[in-house]
């Protein structure tokens, strides 16, 4: 969330980037694109032999069923039909049938193979997409920067649904398309053989000439598939920028510029879908040569295949081949490989890229850096810096336009060292208040300062050194327990680990998980074991202010005590959402929200001048007794 850009803060200027516009592709990156995803694709089947193994088998099936589906039907012909004997053709085209309804098993098992392939392609390729995305977002977090306004990754999501899901369902439909080819083009080619070899003269040139036209427009087919992609995140990438720079371009008067920029997109992104029907035209062609054209040899070459002592049977037999088997094989095959395999590559081009490096680690803030000031005594007795840790001026925040604000002209100072604890009914805006001062939410109006730092122009890979937020649900990995504690401090040593473990007593709860580096189970943890856990790992944490948004409420009186003394002993500051008096009487001051209005003193203060607050104590004590 953040503010609307203003006339007077262009959010980001209107010159077309260079991505916008796809740049001429060169041979060598063409090159280093079809290695990769080549090596992506070989690496892939390597590891699945058995699957293709498996496939071919049942592929092999199928070139016996394209073998005896022309076969028989010349034999019908030639032994039976034309030689007066119907009983005899008869019987061979019992023998086409059958090898017509075995194909449904064959069917079943190809399709029973393909999971083992596609699936795991798409598994391989949401994982670097994940990756991807999550290292891009941190580099751009850490001023690695970014493009469209943001800062973030826009075509994350593409990459995660949609173009994993055009990887998987392309790559599906190319196995399928390839091996039947391949299986049907041999029974075809075995049974026209075994007919007459004078076939082969006629059906291979044609089909190889076909072929090889297809197979020289692939790569330009790829270009203008991968054009036209190119082109089309272009328009979105334009749409988005003008959406969100809006109130800028009409405040600079840069309407029409803004305007031929987006129409130059448009007009790419028309002309590549143009060259990529031009392909599709060729892919027409090819078909039509390879397919169509060696029906019509047959057809005009039946005459001297008669003089050749071809019997009629077997041109017929020929025939059924062609057109029953080779034609729609080639067809799909082709059509496949035009549109899907294109796509295909441009997609797995894209996904396989090298990954992002992993950005170093922002170092935390030392505490030895903040400004000394004068000492404090806190209500424990324990001393602290006099420097601000949190500091709110002026803090409006409602959610989303016109609504009532939840925190309005709100004026907030937590020093260094101090405790504080936030009170008021449900609903006031405490989450709110703590989510401000966390930085996860931007206010409408107001400056909140971390340690002196502004909030607002803190990169927020920078924020988790200064703060940490607990909220009432807690989130435990499937990890050990260890780890699960070093979550925000992965170099904690292990006495720093057993110190954190003896100030909150987790001890039980370490027995009976069976230990520290046991792998815990989440859902065999109750909430308030899943809370003393997030808790944990934030006493584990360097960060110098803790917000606790009811981080407490699934505990015990006793237990809560516990952790919040451990967390207040801590160097730094604690701010904490009360779940009970007792969590508000141990801070050093308590914060009263009252709709738009805030209180702020200590206990016997508030008492004193709070309504509100003298009603939240007597609701407590009533509950307690």
């Amino acid at each position: 969330m953040s503010p609307a850009p203003s006339p007077g803060r262009a959010k980001e200027p209107i010159t077309p980037k260079a991505t916008d516009r796809p740049a001429p592709s060169a041979a060598p990156a063409e090159t280093d694109s079809a290695r990769r995803v080549t090596a992506f694709l070989r690496s892939l089947l390597l590891r699945r032999t058995g699957v293709l193994v498996k496939l071919a088998a049942w592929s092999a099936a199928e070139s016996a069923q394209t073998f005896l589906g022309g076969y028989c039907v010349a034999r019908a012909l030639d032994d039976g039909f034309l030689r007066g004997a119907p009983s005899t053709g008869l019987l061979w085209l019992a023998g086409a049938a059958v090898a017509i309804l075995l194909g449904a098993p064959v069917v079943r098992g190809v399709f029973a193979q393909l999971p083992h392939l596609t699936e795991p392609l798409r598994d391989q390729l949401v994982q670097g997409s994940v990756v991807r995305a999550l290292r891009t977002a941190t580099a751009t977090a850490t001023g690695g920067g970014g493009s469209g306004g943001g800062g973030t990754d826009a075509t994350a999501v593409s990459r995660l649904t949609s173009q994993t899901e055009i990887a998987r369902d392309s790559f599906a439909g190319l196995v399928l398309a390839t091996r039947s080819f391949v299986f049907v083009a041999v029974g075809a080619l075995v049974g026209l053989l075994s007919l007459a070899p004078q076939f082969l003269l006629v059906v291979l040139p044609p089909l190889v000439l076909g072929l090889a036209l297809f197979t020289a427009s692939l790569r330009p087919m790829a270009r203008a598939q991968h054009r036209y992609l190119d082109a089309d995140e272009a328009v979105g990438r334009r749409a988005g920028i003008t959406r969100t720079a809006l109130r800028d371009t009409v405040a600079c008067g840069a309407q029409e510029a803004t305007g031929a920029q987006n129409r130059r997109a448009v007009e790419e992104a028309a002309a590549a879908q143009r060259a990529l029907a031009r392909w599709a035209s060729v892919r027409t062609f090819s078909v039509a040569t390879a397919g169509q054209l060696p029906v019509l040899l047959l057809l005009a070459t039946a005459p001297w295949l008669l003089r050749q002592g071809v019997t009629a049977g077997a041109v017929v037999g020929a025939l059924t081949y062609v057109l029953q088997s080779l034609l729609p094989a080639l067809h799909t095959l082709m059509t496949v490989l035009g549109a899907a395999g294109a796509r295909l590559f441009v997609v797995l081009d894209r996904l396989t890229q090298p990954l992002p490096p992993v950005p170093a680690p922002s170092p935390a803030p030392d505490p030895a850096a903040v400004p000394p000031g004068p000492r404090r005594t806190g209500r424990a007795g324990r001393t602290g810096r006099a420097a601000t840790a949190l500091e709110l001026r002026h803090v409006r925040a409602a959610y989303g336009p016109g609504a009532r604000p939840v925190l309005d002209a709100l004026e907030l100072t937590v020093e260094q060292g101090e405790h504080i604890a936030v009170v008021g009914p449900s609903g006031i805006g405490k989450s709110t208040l703590l989510q401000v001062a966390a930085g996860m939410l931007t206010p409408d109006r107001g400056d909140v300062r971390l340690f002196g730092r502004d909030v607002a122009a803190c990169p927020p890979s920078e924020l988790p050194a200064l703060r940490v937020l607990i909220p009432q649900e807690a989130y435990v990995f499937t990890g050990t327990l260890r780890d699960n504690l070093r979550y925000l401090r992965p170099d904690a040593d292990r006495a720093a680990v057993d110190r954190t473990v003896d100030a909150l007593a987790l001890a039980p709860l370490v027995d009976r998980v069976g230990g520290l580096d046991r792998t815990l189970t989440p859902d065999a943890l109750s909430l308030g074991e899943r809370q003393r856990i997030a808790l944990g790992r934030a006493h584990l944490a360097p960060a110098p202010l803790l917000l606790l948004d009811e981080a407490t409420c699934h505990l015990d009186p006793v237990a809560e005590a516990t952790a919040e003394r451990a967390l207040s002993a801590r160097p730094g500051t604690l701010v904490v959402v009360a779940h009970r008096l007792s969590s508000a009487l141990r801070a050093d001051r308590i914060l009263v929200l009252d709709g738009t209005l805030a209180r702020y003193g200590t206990h016997d203060e508030l008492l004193a001048r709070s309504a509100l607050y003298r009603d939240l104590v007597g609701h407590w004590s009533r509950v307690r007794a």
